[in-house]
């Protein structure tokens, strides 16, 4: 599993990949938009995120990766203030510094032993897929979505503001290899974005040119 620490300071950030690096896959960030960048390159299963840090500040952080990840914040600020806005803003846990070694890695274990469980609904903005019953919606509307475009939105829903090329997207969603068959992906996605558009005006999968698509989250 893939955790972010974003944390300017050396030493905690060191302290707290040593404590991980040996079970999960550990990326580090030194600042917020470093933080945002990152993001737009890796799916992380759970964040790290301290709130001084400089240039963007962690509470903005949390206000743009909301939804996409799980998310503890660890800080210096140790107000009841500071613990409800940051958690009613999208943190799922709030640990102050200094932090005990075991206690910060049982609440990590927590968290991602939630992310392990599979879940029934998926949800971007407007758009909510539910996996029980393979249905989709769009404001509440339903889209009427064939077998091979639900799988190709659920697949580009669970990997938001990743790039894509069609063969990766055929080989994921149709469970073979391409083979000359990518040009069937741009058609299904095609009527996908058709659908969506009925019920909003904003573009959720964007055409990379030369490399193929993404899911906007």
């Amino acid at each position: 599993m893939n955790i972010l620490i974003v944390e300017d300071d050396i030493y905690i950030g060191n302290l707290i990949e040593e404590l991980l690096k040996d079970k999960y896959n550990v990326y580090r960030a030194y600042s917020g938009s470093e933080a945002l960048l990152m993001f737009q390159h890796h799916s992380f299963d759970l964040v790290l995120l301290d709130l001084m840090l400089p240039g963007l500040e962690g509470e903005e952080v949390l206000k743009q990766i909301r939804g996409k990840t799980k998310v503890i914040v660890i800080s210096a600020k140790t107000s009841k203030h500071d613990k409800v806005s940051n958690l009613m803003s999208g943190a799922n846990d709030y640990i102050t510094k200094p932090f005990d070694n075991d206690e910060l890695l049982a609440r990590i274990e927590v968290q991602l032993r939630e992310t392990r469980m599979p879940a029934t609904k998926i949800v971007q903005d407007e758009i909510t897929v539910n996996l029980d019953t393979m249905e989709a919606f769009v404001n509440g509307h339903e889209l009427k979505l064939t077998k091979l475009e639900f799988g190709i939105l659920v697949f580009l829903m669970r990997n938001p503001n990743r790039v894509f090329s069609r063969s990766q997207i055929f080989e994921a969603v149709w469970d073979e290899e391409a083979i000359g068959n990518e040009d069937s992906v741009k058609v299904h996605i095609s009527n996908i974005r058709k659908k969506i558009a009925q019920y909003t005006d904003k573009k959720y999968i964007d055409t990379v040119w030369g490399i193929g698509f993404k899911f906007n989250a």
